[in-house]
């Protein structure tokens, strides 16, 4: 196998489109109050659509990873962009939440063409083994990158247009990841006894072997806690955070509302994300990744229960912005290059997308279940703990998966 330098024209264009992509997608938080404020809806309105984009992006993701791998990759991102920025679009003429929920589904394979499951197969092709697991952490971080900017820029864009036109603004960004898309050029990096296997045949392989399944069942908790905290966190901050007081340093830096603070939570979280998932690429090359994984799920789970025993207080909400934030994304990397380890890289796309299916399910559940149960109860507290027993229990099933790849992945 040829060796590459770690920083290619597929790297660097690879980590443009996911920034972009998934800055708008995590952004959508922001959207929560001011869309049920205008329209004097329930908060499960908005947040089933919210839900109902990761669903759409987890069932989008291995169709889109299956899709690159039949008629490349930079066809398959194309083709991601035009769904996304038109689903935005119709999003931004609709005022009734069926409206919202149906162009959700256009929205969540937007993502997924645009997101993890494509763009992390190619930049696997195109990496050496030496530099695979941290050219997938540097993509991972990105997204991370996406993150700091996504929240803010739309708190701010809110604060100069209508969220209809923010959404429109929002599909223009994401139409012009196309322009880099030339310089995506990969090798289909892949033993020769791989290339003759069938999409078919690797995927028999894959299904039975129970790494596989335990891999598949452990994403969940990951889904579950991103997609819960991306959407609910902020308004979660803006009611039930105590305030900020002046002559603090937050009030200090401009942050003086409960409602500024939520946006910066989402930003505070990406940022540490980066070093986060930095860190988890590179231990992913020397140490065991199912034994990271596991750290991982365990260490959410500790800060996930501190953080809602304890008083919501604006410094509280830094400190586990931070610390959830440094585990935010680095599973991704870690899951990822033990999918490539495990099944080699032909049809990674492919596999990686129906791992992250169980990813976006729990996504769904989060988010659909923040928005229920908040309308119901009033409070996030039930959703929450459930998310702290799911990372629990995703931290114990990472333990028995086989890392040695076998015969056909070593080949």
């Amino acid at each position: 196998m040829q060796t590459s330098p770690l920083f290619s024209p597929v790297l660097i264009v690879g980590c443009v489109i996911i920034m972009v992509s998934f800055a708008i997608r995590a952004s959508f938080g922001v959207f929560q109050i001011p869309i049920a404020e205008e329209y004097g809806w329930l908060r499960a309105e908005f947040s089933l659509a919210i839900a109902i984009q990761n669903l759409a992006w987890g069932i989008g993701q291995p169709l889109f990873g299956a899709l690159a791998e039949k008629i490349g990759d930079r066809r398959a991102i194309i083709i991601g962009a035009v769904i996304y920025a038109l689903g935005l679009v119709l999003s931004a003429g609709s005022d009734t939440p069926i409206a919202h929920q149906t162009y959700a589904w256009l929205v969540g394979f937007g993502v997924a063409g645009t997101g993890f499951g494509v763009i992390l197969a190619v930049v696997a092709r195109a990496a050496s083994d030496d530099n695979r697991s941290m050219a997938l952490a540097i993509v991972t971080a990105a997204g991370s990158g996406g993150q700091i900017l996504g929240a803010p820029v739309a708190e701010y864009l809110l604060g100069i247009m209508s969220w209809q036109m923010v959404f429109t603004v929002f599909a223009g960004a994401i139409l012009s990841v196309m322009l880099v898309l030339p310089f995506m050029r990969a090798p289909a990096q892949a033993s020769r006894t791989q290339i003759e296997e069938t999409m078919g045949a690797n995927l028999r392989r894959a299904f039975k072997d129970p790494s596989y399944t335990l891999i598949f069942v452990g994403f969940f908790s990951c889904g579950y806690q991103l997609g819960f905290i991306t959407a609910h966190f902020p308004a979660f901050v803006t009611e039930l955070c105590g305030p900020i007081m002046a002559g603090s340093l937050l009030h200090n830096m401009g942050i003086t509302t409960t409602s500024a603070l939520g946006a910066v939570a989402i930003s505070l979280i990406g940022l540490a994300n980066i070093g986060g998932t930095l860190l988890a690429g590179w231990a992913g090359k020397h140490y065991q990744k199912k034994y990271l994984l596991a750290g991982i799920y365990t260490g959410r789970t500790v800060i996930a229960a501190v953080f809602i025993m304890l008083p919501i207080t604006p410094l509280s909400v830094i400190l586990f912005s931070v610390g959830m934030g440094a585990l935010w994304l680095a599973t991704v990397p870690l899951t990822s290059g033990l999918i490539a380890q495990l099944y080699g890289l032909r049809y990674m796309g492919t596999l990686y997308g129906i791992i992250f299916f169980s990813h976006q399910l729990g996504s769904f559940a989060g988010i659909w279940l923040g928005g229920r149960m908040y309308d119901a109860y009033g409070t996030y507290t039930t959703v929450w703990w459930i998310g702290v027993a799911v990372g629990a229990f995703s931290a114990i099933v990472h333990l028995p998966i086989r890392e040695k790849p076998d015969r056909l992945a070593v080949a």
